[in-house]
């Protein structure tokens, strides 16, 4: 029986996504996320520099035990740390002889992080606040990055040692927690990272 692919509505989603937060439709939300959701001060700076996006905890804080559980949860995420691991399990594919299936890792990996930096640098939401304080961080902060990541390294250790399935959802479900509550991201960032994560998931099914 022929089964339709979710990557078409999940595109759609995505973009439709994307279409309200630009729009400002999802501000109010976002907004409340920040004045009620978020444990810490989210920062008020622009978005994250290169060097922020290579060197893993740059500028991370460490002055209160939540911050430091919070990177340690979330640097597997990290832009080049879940490249490092997301190439290891292409590497164990590899060795098995699915071949075709780290290639098709290797690509969706590409694929979806180059959507997320496109994304940031062409999107830009209404201006959130946080006690009369601009947070531009936010402006160009969708979608969230280390959800689309952790989503998918999660995905790619459970397919490859199926034992670890529950701990890697586990871990996954913990970051994106962790993102909202250490006012890294609001829920419209974790929201696309989710849609981005399982479009670029539904694509690799069809040739991993």
């Amino acid at each position: 029986m022929f089964r339709r692919s979710p990557a078409a509505p999940l595109a759609a989603g995505y973009a439709a996504l994307a279409v309200l937060v630009a729009a400002g439709a999802l501000t109010g939300l976002d907004q409340w996320a920040v004045d009620h959701a978020m444990l810490h001060r989210p920062g008020a700076g622009g978005p994250p520099t290169i060097l922020e996006a290579v060197i893993p905890a740059y500028h991370a804080s460490f002055g209160h035990p939540f911050d430091v559980v919070a990177t340690v949860v979330t640097l597997p995420a990290q832009a080049l740390v879940s490249s490092v691991l997301l190439s290891i399990c292409c590497l164990v594919l590899w060795r098995r002889g699915r071949r075709r299936a780290a290639a098709a890792w290797a690509a969706g990996w590409i694929a979806g992080n180059a959507v997320e930096v496109l994304c940031k640098s062409v999107l830009a939401r209404p201006l959130l606040h946080r006690h009369g304080i601009e947070l531009t961080a936010f402006q160009s902060s969708f979608p969230s990055g280390h959800t689309l990541r952790s989503v998918l390294l999660a995905t790619a250790a459970a397919a490859i040692w199926p034992r670890v399935r529950l701990w890697a959802a586990a871990w996954a479900v913990a970051v994106l927690a962790f993102l909202e509550l250490d006012g890294l991201h609001v829920p419209s960032d974790i929201a696309g990272g989710l849609l981005l994560a399982a479009l670029v998931a539904a694509v690799l099914r069809r040739w991993a």
